[in-house]
């Protein structure tokens, strides 16, 4: 039985954001048990170069919402990145993974083959759809 593009992908991610989702109650649930300004957590770096945890939320978003709508060869669907609270965040997940929810496997149906190229300032990389999903999306 082979593996299709749908199952090694959409589902994987509506479980991850899922204990995205999870993880941010419990870290909520921390901040209101210890009386630190929600802010401090939201804001928080692991490291000195890394993106605090809302824009770690927001890129884990758009880089699973961005996956789905390139393999399906639809429009990515556009998130403004204002998230500021704990529930701004939880509303971003829940409106990603209903996106998730709306593609189907019949539209990700022969996409492991697909031509995906990535713009970056300075770098353009390119992809099969099932090297996007393997080599660059899931890591």
């Amino acid at each position: 039985m082979s593996l299709s593009m749908y199952d090694a992908s959409l589902p994987l991610f509506i479980r991850m954001l899922g204990n995205l989702s999870a993880i941010l109650h419990k870290a909520e649930a921390y901040a209101a048990e210890r009386k630190i300004e929600p802010g401090v957590l939201l804001n928080a770096r692991l490291a000195p170069d890394m993106y605090p945890l809302v824009r770690q939320v927001q890129i884990a978003s758009d880089g699973v919402k961005g996956c789905a709508a390139r393999l399906a060869g639809i429009d990515i669907p556009s998130y403004a990145d204002s998230e500021s609270s704990f529930a701004e965040l939880q509303a971003r997940i829940a409106k990603t993974q209903a996106f998730l929810g709306s593609v189907t496997a019949a539209q990700l149906e022969g996409s492991e083959g697909k031509s995906i190229t990535l713009n970056f300032p300075g770098t353009e990389l390119k992809f099969t759809g099932q090297e996007y999903l393997l080599h660059f999306v899931l890591p």
